[in-house]
């Protein structure tokens, strides 16, 4: 993999390099998951499952690997609390973040053998598995649509010793979001020894089955320190890329946990593109600098909408967004069809022309327009009618073919300026 910086280039495998640096914190070199056959230039993307079935999973491998994607991201594995006849919906409860037993991998997605089938065909298809990991709380003791609850007594390796004392979440006291108990769910004390074992016994599991990586579930309601000083340094060990859940708007708090030693998700990016960007009555300008992409692109996980947030009003085009830019993007299989021909086209742009530092061409309320230096340079259009817009490249003289097939192609002239038009809420991905 080549990483293109504005004075020159450096070689390495970001791979590698992330799951080198554990403890050393992201910050200090800085690396986003790719999978050891991407593309020269550019890395793919993670398709996240949820609510599927290991072997329903399986199933698709075939296709979300010929997709273009380098991962896929599956729910927890663990036995927990609720299954599908307590559901109202496809997210209402979310089933698997309720555990009961980190050491009992039969779960309401399938048996364990079945999981280590999935991640072995995973790999036969050059796809790593991220797994989701429940590591701030256990399940909960409530009436549920008739579930039974969970008390202190049916936790086989956990006492009432093990948890914090029981209160809600006062979300302006940092220690309240840390140790406070998330919708009444038992929030284990990450600072007894016991408990980081019985955690630490959890991800070797993950790791005995052959996963390549562990997404930190609701990260931001345990300790930074858990992180930097223990978990994000088993997961060194074993060779686990990771990426903290950090639901959080400010790029400042979510560098805290990126600090750490992990990725993080980029919910600041997330927020600006729904809330801001990417409706009828959006402004494109606010994609300049947002997110914690602009701050840090080597640890931060990308997405347009997942298990808890909804996409925005133009869905599709945010993709074409985060597809292209830089990040490491994630695609919610909820939404998304493993199959959608307008992902695996955008998808084949990330692995082969989406090198190199962004730098934004022009930004007004209807247009965004960006090139990843030397290699690709995107329009993306919000408003409700063709838009047209000369900007500058770093190309002189070049035919510039549209790899989207929105539009024509175009060439620059010889001060590096080139007009491009961009259909309505669509986009446009040139390159040589």
């Amino acid at each position: 993999m080549t990483r293109h910086f504005a004075g020159g280039s450096e070689d390495f495998s970001r791979r590698d390099v992330l799951k080198g640096m554990g403890a050393l914190g992201a910050a200090a070199t800085g690396a986003s998951l790719t999978t050891g056959s991407a593309q020269a230039v550019g890395s793919s993307a993670v398709y996240q499952y949820y609510h599927t079935d290991w072997n329903q999973v399986r199933s698709n491998l075939s296709t979300v690997a010929a997709q273009g994607y380098d991962a896929i991201q599956v729910p927890p594995a663990q036995y927990s609390r609720l299954d599908r006849s307590h559901q109202q919906g496809v997210t209402d409860p979310p089933l698997g973040y309720q555990p009961v037993d980190f050491k009992n991998f039969d779960s309401v997605f399938g048996t364990e053998s079945e999981y280590q089938a999935m991640v072995d065909e995973a790999h036969n298809q050059g796809l790593d598995v991220i797994a989701d990991a429940v590591i701030n709380h256990m399940a909960a003791d409530d009436d549920f649509r008739g579930a039974p609850g969970i008390t202190f007594d049916d936790l086989p390796y956990f006492s009432e010793q093990d948890f914090h004392p029981e209160s809600e979440i006062d979300y302006s006291d940092p220690e309240s979001v840390e140790n406070g108990w998330l919708v009444g769910l038992k929030d284990l004390k990450q600072e007894s020894s016991y408990v980081r074992g019985q955690i630490q016994d959890y991800v070797q599991k993950y790791a005995n089955l052959g996963v390549d990586g562990i997404r930190w579930d609701a990260a931001k309601h345990v300790p930074e320190w858990f992180f930097s000083d223990y978990a994000n340094q088993w997961a060194d060990n074993l060779g686990l890329y990771t990426v903290g859940e950090v639901l959080q708007g400010g790029v400042d708090y979510c560098q805290g946990y990126a600090d750490t030693g992990m990725s993080v998700t980029d919910y600041p990016l997330y927020y600006t593109m729904k809330e801001d960007v990417f409706h009828q009555d959006g402004d494109m300008t606010a994609l300049d600098g947002a997110g914690l992409v602009n701050q840090s692109p080597y640890q931060s996980l990308t997405f347009v909408s997942n298990h808890d947030s909804g996409p925005p009003q133009y869905e599709k085009l945010a993709y074409a967004y985060i597809l292209t830019y830089e990040g490491y993007p994630r695609v919610y299989s909820n939404h998304i069809a493993v199959d959608d021909g307008d992902i695996q086209n955008l998808l084949w742009i990330k692995n082969n022309l989406a090198g190199g530092t962004a730098y934004q061409r022009h930004a007004d309320q209807n247009l965004y327009i960006f090139e990843r230096q030397n290699n690709l340079l995107v329009g993306l259009n919000r408003s409700g009618s063709w838009q047209s817009k000369w900007v500058y490249t770093t190309w002189t003289n070049q035919a510039l073919n549209d790899y989207s097939g929105n539009s024509g192609d175009v060439t620059t002239n010889s001060d590096g300026w080139v007009q491009i038009s961009i259909p309505p809420q669509g986009w446009v991905c040139y390159a040589p």
